[in-house]
């Protein structure tokens, strides 16, 4: 089996467990977390360890993944939820390097659902004990 894929099976069964276990060993130290509601990119592991583990938090029971498209070493994956009856539409840009995730972006759609990710986001962040910039 192919890094990549390998890396999407692990991620998918982290995603489908609802908890945060094999998450750490999938990112690499360096991995950048780009964040649909924070400006500036997140640097490291332990940053997009936090948002990742808040957004599985966030994004509650019925996150799923519609649609996605894996090539050599990026994944483009189409997910919807609905979180306070707004159905929230967006995409992970996943980026794999050496058998792990180097750069991870999120971007979200509709505008109202923006709002609602980054207040549940935010809370969410400071609940587990760190607000980044």
């Amino acid at each position: 089996m192919h890094s990549m894929e390998k890396v999407m099976e692990r991620w998918h069964a982290v995603m489908e467990s609802q908890s945060t276990e094999g998450l750490w060993d999938l990112l690499a130290p360096d991995c950048v977390f780009w964040s649909p509601v924070v400006h500036t990119p997140q640097q490291g592991r332990e940053i997009t360890f936090k948002y990742l583990s808040a957004a599985s938090h966030v994004f509650g029971n019925d996150f799923r993944y519609a649609r996605e498209v894996i090539g050599n070493n990026l994944a483009v994956l189409e997910f919807e939820c609905l979180i306070d009856d707004i159905k929230i539409n967006g995409v992970d840009m996943i980026e794999v390097e050496g058998g792990r995730i180097v750069d991870f972006k999120v971007m979200v759609r509709p505008l109202k659902a923006v709002n609602k990710v980054h207040e549940r986001m935010m809370a969410m962040l400071e609940a587990l004990g760190d607000r980044a910039s």
